[in-house]
C-alpha cells in the first residue's frame, strides 16, 4: 500500500487554481486519489493496531472553513488524518499530514489538553520530572522525535514557581512531537511502514502520560 504519486501533482495544480470552477471540473480525479489515500490511511491504522488500540481514524475533508479566516481559498492543498486511541484509558493521538514540496509530517502527543489535564500534567512535572526526562533522553526516542514542539507560556503558570527545575516542561501549553518527510519519502514503497515504526517509538511517552492522566497525585486510579 502506497501514497499515489498523483497526489502531489494534483495538489500542486490545485494550489495554482484554488477555485470552485477548477475543482469541480477536476473533482472526479480528486475523488479517485482520495479513495486511494483513504485506503492508505486505513492500512496504516491496521499496522498501528498491532502495537496500540486505535478505535477511530478520521480523514479530514478538503473543504476549508473560511468563515473566520482571512484566507478565503476554498480548498486545502493537503491530506490530513488522525488516529484516535481507545479512551479514556489511553491518552494522546497521532496525525499524518500529506503535502507536496516536502511539507509532509507526522505529529503525536497532546495538541489541546483541557485545563484539568494540563494542570494534572504540570503538577506531575512539579512533583517529579525524572520519568519524562528519561523518555526524552532515550536515544531511539530522541533520534526519531527530537524534543517537544508547540506553544509555551512566557513565564510560569499561576501557582507554579518560575525557578522550578522543571519549569521548561511546566510552561508548556502543548506536548507535541513532530517529524518531517520529503516527497520522495512519502512516495516510497516503505513509507507507511516507516510511519508506523515511528509511531510505535512514541509508545513509552503515551504509556507514561496515560498513567499520569488516569491517576491522581497519589497514584490512585481515576477511572
Amino acid at each position: 500500500m502506497v501514497i499515489p504519486k498523483e497526489t502531489f501533482s494534483f495538489f500542486k495544480k490545485l494550489s495554482k487554481n484554488n477555485n470552485r470552477d477548477w475543482f469541480n471540473e477536476h473533482k472526479p480525479q480528486f475523488k479517485a486519489i482520495e479513495a486511494k489515500v483513504k485506503s492508505a490511511y486505513n492500512h496504516l491504522g491496521e499496522l498501528m493496531s498491532e502495537h496500540d488500540q486505535i478505535d477511530r481514524i478520521k480523514i479530514f475533508r478538503i473543504y476549508r472553513d473560511v468563515r473566520f479566516s482571512k484566507n478565503k481559498l476554498p480548498y486545502k492543498t493537503h491530506f490530513g488524518g488522525s488516529f484516535h486511541r481507545l479512551k479514556p484509558e489511553l491518552r494522546g493521538g497521532y496525525y499524518l499530514h500529506i503535502q507536496p514540496n516536502n511539507e509532509s509530517f507526522i505529529a503525536t502527543g497532546f495538541w489541546e489538553p483541557n485545563k484539568e489535564d494540563l494542570l494534572r500534567i504540570r503538577k506531575e512535572f512539579e512533583m517529579d520530572d525524572s520519568e519524562m526526562r528519561a523518555i526524552l533522553n532515550n536515544k531511539t526516542f530522541k533520534t526519531t522525535w527530537g524534543d517537544f514542539v508547540g506553544d509555551t507560556l512566557k513565564t510560569a503558570p499561576k501557582g507554579f514557581d518560575k525557578e522550578h527545575p522543571a519549569i521548561d516542561l511546566i510552561r508548556r501549553k502543548q506536548y507535541i512531537f513532530t517529524k518531517k518527510y520529503t516527497d520522495n519519502d512519502v512516495l516510497s514503497d516503505g513509507f507507511l511502514n516507516s510511519v508506523n515504526s515511528d509511531f510505535e517509538t512514541v509508545r513509552p511517552y503515551f504509556d507514561y502520560m496515560s498513567d499520569v492522566l488516569t491517576t491522581n497525585l497519589n497514584g490512585e486510579s481515576l477511572l
